[in-house]
């Protein structure tokens, strides 16, 4: 039988984060949540039929309410978390902002490779960073201004012993700890891991916040801590600007499956010697890591040939978004794309070619079939005549929604198409549109096996 962790329900009064906690943390509401998580799960389908069966049973509305929002929590967060998942708590923006597990590991092995034994995670969210810091057997003390957060950042790391959840301001937990550390009740930690807030709640939802200066704490704050010379890591928006890299640190840009996840910069003994940005490509099946770095500063990438529309011929590679974000493009042209006559199209455009085939975790590669002026009518002509009925399209360079472009081009296109004979009719055709200096051109290509 599921035990009540028995936290006081005062702790699930939000300051910042409106998710409702309370009710589960109750002996009731704890059993009740993971009886139902462990036989039913959730359905979004079956949410008020569910709903409907537990209040006749004589559980309080506001008990149902918070139970089905845990399990709707638990099935999304299985993405991120996976079987970690079903035994968690969650708040909404906690989970929005919470790292994939199998990235948390990674950030974990880097204070362990670098002989951290404890660390500060300060602003934990739900705790995951934490739980795969207390996993490796360092000491964690996980920080949570927020009481809501913290109370779920409590539940989760409950199977560590070797964690603590302090409900604190992070940024005056560690001056107090500075002040009278016997006071704070703990020792200085050797190492420490932040994942500022980037993130506004309000009754509608979340927002993102862009700015670093706005994020909580603010990234000047990161940079006066990693200035007492301590080992600090801090996870960031992939949308980080260049420009608000500090120097003298590591920046990482990281990618799961074609998907960007985040930045993180690494300071003093987590930053690796020659590396000053690399891009890290993960990607499913239990594929290895792959990682391309450079030891150049921003902007001081190789020179590589710009072909411009002359060179967009053979095959077309698009790169993996960390690498594009890390500013690697260049890098990755002459590392592994030089033997083939790699060459950019255009300096200020990822997309480049090469006269060969070649597989590449850190870029998508597509043969060239037809190279078309991005005019729409001339699009819808050749869609037509082609016998086109399902189209994909992607862009680069040129100001125009992908979605909104297809239902033009496919306008009055019937089920098997109107192209001529057999060959034509129901086609699959992929549209890759950019700009090339002043010219704007629609590429057909068709996908390379990965």
């Amino acid at each position: 039988m599921a035990t009540s962790p028995h936290l006081p329900t005062s702790a699930a009064a939000s300051t910042q984060d409106d998710t409702v906690l309370a009710p589960v943390l109750t002996p009731e509401g704890w059993q009740l949540l993971n009886t139902l998580s462990a036989a039913e799960g959730y359905r979004e389908s079956e949410a008020l039929a569910l709903s409907t069966r537990l209040r006749a049973e004589g559980h309080a509305p506001e008990l149902v309410s918070a139970v089905l929002t845990q399990l709707r929590f638990r099935t999304q967060a299985a993405a991120k978390l996976g079987p970690f998942a079903a035994n968690m708590l969650f708040t909404r923006a906690g989970l929005e902002q919470a790292t994939r597990m199998n990235v948390a590991a990674l950030h974990a092995g880097r204070f362990a490779a670098a002989g951290v034994r404890s660390v500060a995670d300060l602003g934990c969210g739900i705790g995951a960073d934490a739980m795969a810091l207390a996993a490796l057997d360092l000491e964690v003390t996980a920080v949570e201004r927020d009481e809501t957060v913290a109370a779920a950042a409590t539940i989760n790391l409950m199977p560590f012993p070797n964690a603590t959840v302090v409900g604190a301001d992070a940024v005056q937990w560690l001056e107090a700890l500075d002040a009278e550390p016997v006071a704070a009740g703990a020792a200085r930690p050797e190492g420490f891991w932040l994942d500022p807030a980037r993130r506004v709640v309000s009754s509608s939802g979340s927002s993102r916040v862009f700015d670093p200066k706005s994020f909580s704490p603010p990234l000047s704050f990161v940079e006066r801590l990693a200035g007492t010379g301590a080992p600090v890591g801090v996870k960031l928006g992939p949308a980080l600007p260049h420009a608000s890299v500090p120097a003298g640190c590591e920046a990482q840009w990281v990618s799961e499956d074609g998907s960007l996840t985040e930045a993180v910069l690494w300071f003093n003994a987590l930053a690796r010697p020659e590396v000053r940005r690399s891009a890290l490509v993960l990607g499913g099946g239990g594929a290895v890591p792959a990682e391309l770095s450079s030891a150049a500063d921003f902007g001081d990438s190789p020179t590589v040939p710009v072909a411009g529309t002359d060179g967009l011929t053979g095959f077309l590679y698009e790169p993996d978004p960390a690498v594009i974000r890390a500013g690697l493009v260049a890098d990755l042209v002459e590392r592994e794309f030089a033997v083939a006559g790699g060459r950019l199209l255009d300096e200020h455009i990822a997309y480049f070619c090469a006269d060969e085939a070649l597989d590449s975790r850190f870029a998508a590669g597509y043969r060239v079939l037809e190279v078309l002026p991005y005019k729409v009518k001339g699009l819808r002509r050749w869609v037509r005549e082609n016998g086109v009925t399902r189209l994909d399209i992607k862009k680069r360079g040129v100001d125009v929604t992908p979605e909104e472009l297809r239902r033009l081009l496919m306008s009055g296109q019937g089920k098997g198409g109107q192209g001529k004979g057999p060959k034509a009719a129901g086609r699959h055709a992929t549209l890759v549109l950019t700009r090339i200096g002043e010219d704007r051109v629609a590429v057909v290509v068709e996908s390379l096996p990965r």
